[in-house]
């Protein structure tokens, strides 16, 4: 390998543009799994019991999610304090109370908001019963479907980027990603009684609207036709690019929504389907007689 030091040197030299190290003097990144561990925490919170961390009755519950919040709020405000002031513009030394002002205010806003995001939440379960024959109960919905756990963690993630703050937002849904297979971009605004089916394969891009009563099913696509570049060759960031889904749609799986295009109310949209264009309410798009080729030796029939 040559000189231990040398090479040393020659890492460190590459790592001085700040562009692949987690250090600016102390602006440094949020702490990923701190946010993962608050994330646990919020979900018990939103869902006390379902993970099994805490026996749950009558007499004590005031007193686990008392304590629950406390941690939470703990964890949040040092994470997002980090998240603001790692794109803050100031010099490092300074003490920006504009970052520590907005990182109060955010966490606070968002915990004044857990009874509405559980009430929302509410509606999920509902139309994931509803719309799923092989749920037994609503128990075992919020206990174990995929579909759940995702939409409940973009539910709190999109709270956290409404409110400005930076990275938290997307740490928390690729954790979501990650544990379900589902990627849903925390920008993505999504309605009451919202039920992913399955759910593996499923992508929803950052300015994607979803009406309420809308279901999906697996592999399906909400995603961008194609970006807009300036005069450069750049990549024009931000701008509508994804779709519009209107309320009481159902899209099956593998189906795939493209571009700023809107998907008419009770409208359906069948499998194993690619839609660029913009679809009138109550309309049902297909594919016509896709053609099956089988190929292959044929067996040897018995005299």
């Amino acid at each position: 390998m040559g000189n231990t030091s040398e090479m040393v040197k020659k890492i460190v030299d590459s790592c001085l543009d700040n562009r692949a190290v987690n250090f600016c003097e102390n602006k440094n990144l949020p702490h990923r799994r701190e946010i993962e561990l608050c994330l646990a925490d919020i979900l018990e919170v939103l869902f006390p019991g379902y993970s099994g961390r805490y026996s749950i009755r009558s007499d004590n519950i005031e007193y686990v999610i008392g304590g629950l919040l406390c941690s939470i709020k703990e964890k949040l405000s040092r994470q997002t304090l980090l998240a603001l002031k790692y794109q803050c513009p100031h010099e490092p030394e300074d003490i920006c109370q504009q970052c520590v002002s907005a990182s109060k205010k955010a966490v606070d806003d968002f915990i004044e908001k857990i009874p509405s995001i559980r009430e929302v939440l509410k509606t999920d379960i509902e139309a994931a019963y509803e719309g799923d024959p092989a749920a037994q109960t609503k128990e075992e919905i919020v206990i174990s479907y995929p579909g759940l756990r995702c939409i409940a963690v973009h539910r709190v993630a999109h709270e956290f980027y409404k409110a400005g703050v930076p990275l938290i937002p997307r740490i928390m849904s690729e954790n979501a990603h990650q544990v379900t297979g589902i990627d849903i971009h925390p920008g993505a605004d999504i309605g009451n009684y919202f039920f992913i089916d399955h759910g593996t394969g499923v992508v929803i891009g950052e300015t994607a609207v979803i009406g309420e009563h809308v279901k999906i099913y697996q592999g399906v696509t909400l995603g961008a036709l194609s970006f807009k570049k300036d005069s450069e060759g750049n990549i024009i960031k931000g701008g509508k690019r994804h779709p519009t889904i209107e309320d009481n749609v159902t899209i099956y799986a593998e189906a795939t929504i493209l571009g700023d295009v809107v998907i008419g109310e009770g409208s359906v949209i069948a499998g194993n389907t690619w839609v660029k264009e913009s679809v009138e309410p109550g309309q049902t798009v297909m594919s016509v007689n896709p053609e099956l080729v089988i190929r292959g030796k044929r067996k040897n029939k018995k005299p």
